[in-house]
């Protein structure tokens, strides 16, 4: 029986929730899905150019193990690119750094509850229109 798998330490959940090929509409769209992740790893390696170790260490995987969540990424966007899909970016086994919430209203991602204060763009506020972005 394998052992269980760990959560992945995740700096914050990405700004936006996916990406879609433009000139298509969305209704006509079939979806592929991303987990946080592969985003991570994507952001780790790709953007800020972190080594495979590097990553490894700030997500607490092993190096094989970053190196087969960045390839399964690579292969979701590529697909996606290719196929003109859209890429959601959700779940997986992730443990944020401090709790992230979204805006129902306006989709503006939160660090904490504390720090929500009123959208420009949503009539009304309160912390009803908040939802926690991944559920414990």
């Amino acid at each position: 029986m394998p052992r269980p798998k760990l959560n992945r330490r995740i700096a914050a959940p990405p700004l936006m929730m996916g990406y879609k090929p433009f000139g298509i509409p969305r209704k006509v769209l079939s979806e592929l899905y991303l987990h946080f992740d592969e985003f991570e790893a994507i952001r780790l390696l790709d953007y800020l150019g972190m080594t495979q170790a590097e990553a490894a260490d700030k997500m607490n995987v092993s190096r094989p193990t970053l190196t087969r969540i960045y390839e399964k990424a690579r292969r979701t966007i590529a697909r996606a690119f290719v196929e003109g899909k859209m890429i959601m970016i959700e779940g997986g086994q992730v443990a944020f750094e401090g709790e992230w919430y979204r805006c129902k209203r306006c989709h503006r991602l939160i660090k904490g509850r504390e720090n929500h204060v009123p959208c420009k763009d949503c009539d009304s506020y309160s912390d009803e229109e908040l939802y926690r972005v991944n559920e414990p």
